[in-house]
């Protein structure tokens, strides 16, 4: 058990304290961002981002993930807090955190396998490019001197580790670049601008809302749309984390975990979240591994919050823009792109319609949806192919063998491959390289069967795996020679 403990938490020390020293000061702005986006104040979104940082570091079933208040959650808060104020929206939150728990006790988090590669690539991808875009807007009307530290800032981050990985290069190049803005008096944007930080800490709240029927279905839609979009991302955060650290997670808690973190969180006064792949990426690259940086991140971000907000209020944008660029490169998968000419066309167009449905809908969850729903299409089409060829020569009994698998979408071609007038008086359906799936399969089988024992010619089947025979048996068709 302290084994677990120490790995879970203590495998990394160094590195983990100094990402999540990294990853709360690249929280700050876009905490705020996400607060102004609802229409509520700034330390609503930092709150969000501190509660379920430290909440999901103890509960969450992803080591080195971060999760906090995110764009897309954001998104979904605009219209509730707009149409019936800031305490409805505390109120989903709650209940979105309740439905999540109950997602996870069901082990909804196993349904992560049935979205494929194509349309996770799409998801990193488009992913990459809104964090990229996301950042233009800091340039609007900016001095050459913004475009000079953010170049200052990227080239600290690429060329730091070179020399010395002691410090994250992104920690490192927020540092520095603060210091040379402070130091040179330059007129640019800085954290504060974007919402002054209050040193205050979070307190418990009920939402103050009337506890009736008519708020349950004000808040229900939102609180599923919450619930599904927050399990979405973090399942797939955490897949992509998976794979760049060639570790497993447990997806069922990585559920839950999140449900009882929005549901602290709506009780602390902030808004709902998720897991933030870009931060979760920063965190990565800047050497965090265990559970240990998740909680210094929520951690140090409230430290930030209470001792050194006039600090953090000073940090010039240019600096942190810099870091998310970092991110958007990081995040976007550039090996499917220049071997897109590689893989099966299906799958690039399922990629690129994923990344298309999340530029124009700035929906990472709709996105998904148009992939994995394309996804299946495609591989129905692949699956709705059948073959029979019947044996050569005359005989008296006529044999056909069957390949491919028998479901709803082949059952009209199935019945249309036999010469039922002039078949012999003895035929034989060879299942062996087929799989039958449904009652529209069967019932298509028994349509052949009927078709030629009305011509008095009699039909048996052979070769039928153990799941085929037992569809066939319970919907009862047997065949005169037996399964």
């Amino acid at each position: 058990m302290l084994e677990k403990i120490k790995k879970s938490w203590f495998s990394n020390v160094r590195g983990d304290i100094l990402a999540g020293i990294t990853v709360a000061l690249a929280l700050i702005p876009e905490s705020i961002s996400f607060s102004l986006m609802v229409g509520v104040g700034p330390m609503v979104g930092l709150y969000a981002s501190f509660c379920i940082a430290v909440i999901i570091s103890i509960v969450g079933g992803r080591p080195g993930m971060i999760s906090a208040a995110t764009g897309a959650m954001a998104l979904l808060l605009v219209s509730l807090v707009k149409d019936h104020g800031i305490e409805y929206m505390f109120a989903a939150t709650i209940l979105a955190g309740v439905i999540q728990y109950l997602m996870g006790v069901l082990k909804l988090g196993q349904l992560i396998q049935f979205v494929p590669h194509s349309v996770m690539l799409g998801f990193v991808n488009a992913l990459g490019i809104l964090i990229f875009t996301t950042q233009l807007v800091h340039f609007v009307g900016a001095s050459w001197i913004m475009y000079a530290l953010v170049a200052l800032t990227l080239v600290i981050i690429y060329t730091l580790p070179k020399f010395t990985k002691a410090i994250p290069s992104p920690l490192a190049a927020i540092i520095i670049v603060s210091i040379i803005a402070v130091a040179i008096g330059a007129d640019l944007k800085t954290v504060g601008d974007r919402g002054l930080i209050e040193s205050t800490l979070p307190l418990f709240h009920i939402p103050e809302v009337l506890f009736s029927l008519k708020t349950l279905w004000i808040i229900l839609p939102y609180s599923f749309s919450l619930a599904l979009v927050g399990i979405l991302e973090s399942l797939l955060t955490a897949s992509v984390l998976d794979e760049m650290t060639d570790t497993t997670s447990n997806k069922n808690k990585e559920v839950r975990g999140q449900g009882i973190a929005n549901i602290v969180n709506g009780f602390f006064g902030g808004m709902a979240g998720c897991a933030l792949i870009g931060q979760s990426v920063i965190n990565v690259k800047s050497g965090g591994r265990s559970r240990l940086s998740t909680l210094v991140a929520g951690s140090f971000l409230l430290f930030l919050i209470m001792a050194l907000s006039d600090v953090v209020n000073k940090i010039p944008m240019a600096a942190l823009v810099g870091v998310m660029i970092m991110v958007s490169i990081s995040t976007f998968d550039w090996k499917s792109v220049y071997q897109i000419h590689k893989v099966p066309r299906t799958d690039a167009l399922i990629m690129i319609v994923t990344v298309i449905v999340v530029l124009f809908t700035h929906d990472l969850s709709k996105g998904v949806f148009a992939g994995v729903v394309l996804s299946a299409f495609v591989f129905v089409g692949k699956m709705a192919k059948i073959h029979v060829s019947a044996a050569a020569g005359k005989s008296e009994v006529r044999t056909y063998s069957v390949s491919g698998q028998l479901f709803f979408g082949t059952t009209s071609r199935f019945v249309s491959q036999f010469d039922y007038q002039n078949d012999p008086a003895r035929v034989t359906l060879d299942f062996s390289s087929s799989h039958i799936w449904d009652q529209s399969a069967v019932t298509a089988i028994a349509k052949v069967k009927s078709k030629y024992e009305q011509l008095n010619k009699q039909v048996s089947f052979i070769g039928l795996n153990e799941e085929s025979k037992v569809i066939i048996r319970d919907l009862g068709l047997t065949s005169s020679s037996g399964h």
